[in-house]
């Protein structure tokens, strides 16, 4: 039977896209306490179906699907800008497919305006009637406001009109960054995306015998099961090493090891592949708040989605990306160099090179030579740094990484870096290495 707090979960996924949700309505609905209404509330949260939205409450959503990252809610959009909404608040949790700069004629205009797109345009009320009946929502910039039949017609569709006191320039950017920002997302994909899920994965249980196991390992062609309580609760995993010595008639919880190592489905995958090489395991049990298991992850999968994301586009660099385009890659023989100059974006108040920067330029060349003798993944694991000497701005520095010792799973480099032929920073880099 399942919980109240299950209960609600279920109450709350059934309920239609846009039905705004209340602790005390819900409590009141299916009779329970209104300390337990919000933790499921704050838990459907989590699981991306139900979004608090500012001046408006908490709303039922869509749950946003992994290729759709890059779009936005309009209700995002309203943060983003620092916008207040005019009218259309019941469409907040909608998401936009693109938005169009309205700086043109209106008949050109609305040749680009279509059905689930964002306007971005000043104080032109017939604009934003005609984008409204279009089915777009309206972003008014320069901090105008609009006709009150504009409103009308915004709550009349449920298409949100919001202003924002920003230029035109200006909102169009931070939406693009926005939008810049979870592109880069993309390629952090995490373990609810690629576990196999309940329905796929196999269960035995405490009060099995050793036999079923053996049947198990027939149909299935695995030799690793999780074992579940009657609540689907996670108490322990059994594989062939512990069945070793235990006859077919002793249950499995005689046999199975008790208290494995689990990981949550918001955990990223680059992650467990941390945990599972470390902790030396096959199969890692995905588990809720509630220690309830809602699927496995392997090290096939783990290895599949590595590979997944390298095959990736590139969608957006990150910082150290961007730290590193200022420094050139030179080989000569077996020994490997970087060289870059200390811009003025890379310094600290005291015009000298910054040392997180500097700690980032070490790691990468450290992970950059790591990867020319083993293909797989960089972990940096211990970093250990000495900053020398202070280096100015618009200083000419080399980076030249020594390989100490490498293993399989794990790369030791040395890291010197140079400023006229002076020695100005040294560090010791340790990474695991993921093989792909």
């Amino acid at each position: 039977m399942a919980t109240k707090h299950e209960q609600i979960l279920q109450y709350i996924d059934r309920l239609p896209v846009g039905t705004k949700i209340s602790v005390r309505q819900i409590a009141k609905d299916l009779e329970v306490s209104e300390g337990t209404a919000y933790r499921a509330i704050k838990e459907a949260e989590t699981q991306g179906y139900v979004s608090t939205i500012e001046r408006v409450g908490t709303v039922r959503i869509e749950k946003k699907q992994k290729e759709n990252i890059e779009r936005l809610t309009f209700a995002e959009v309203v943060n983003i800008v620092d916008g207040h909404v005019l009218g259309g608040k019941e469409g907040l949790h909608k998401t936009l497919n693109k938005f169009v700069i309205g700086a043109m004629k209106l008949e050109a205009m609305m040749r680009y305006v279509e059905a689930g797109s964002l306007l971005i345009v000043g104080n032109r009320d017939q604009a934003h009637k005609l984008s409204l009946q279009q089915g777009a929502a309206v972003l008014v910039t320069g901090g105008f406001d609009t006709s009150d039949e504009v409103k009308a017609l915004a709550d009349q569709l449920a298409l949100p009109i919001i202003s924002s006191s920003y230029d035109t320039f200006t909102v169009a950017a931070l939406i693009n960054r926005a939008i810049y920002d979870r592109l880069i997302k993309k390629e952090i994909v995490m373990v609810e995306d690629i576990l196999k899920p309940l329905a796929e994965t196999p269960l035995l249980h405490p009060w099995d015998p050793i036999a079923k196991w053996h049947q198990y390992t027939e149909w299935y062609r695995e030799t690793r099961f999780t074992v579940v309580d009657e609540q689907m609760r996670l108490v322990g995993i059994i594989t062939s090493k512990d069945i070793i010595g235990h006859e077919p008639t002793v249950t499995i919880e005689k046999a199975m090891s008790k208290n494995p190592i689990t990981t949550s489905p918001r955990v990223s995958v680059a992650s467990c592949a941390h945990t599972m090489v470390w902790e030396g395991i096959e199969l890692l049990p995905v588990v809720d708040n509630y220690k309830k298991l809602v699927g496995v992850l392997s090290r096939q999968d783990v290895l599949k989605a590595l590979q997944y994301i390298q095959k990736q586009p590139q969608t957006g660099e990150t910082f150290p990306n961007l730290i590193m385009n200022h420094f050139r890659e030179e080989k000569e023989g077996d020994t490997l160099s970087y060289y870059g100059e200390v811009s003025p974006q890379m310094t600290n108040h005291l015009g000298t090179v910054a040392s997180g920067i500097l700690t980032t330029v070490m790691v990468e060349a450290a992970c950059n030579l790591l990867r020319q003798h083993r293909r797989g993944d960089m972990m940096p694991e211990n970093i250990t740094v000495y900053f020398l000497k202070p280096v100015q701005m618009e200083s000419r520095i080399e980076v030249v990484p020594r390989l100490l010792d490498i293993s399989r799973r794990v790369g030791k480099v040395e890291v010197s870096v140079y400023h006229d032929e002076v020695m100005v920073g040294k560090a010791m880099v340790t990474a695991q290495i993921l093989e792909r």
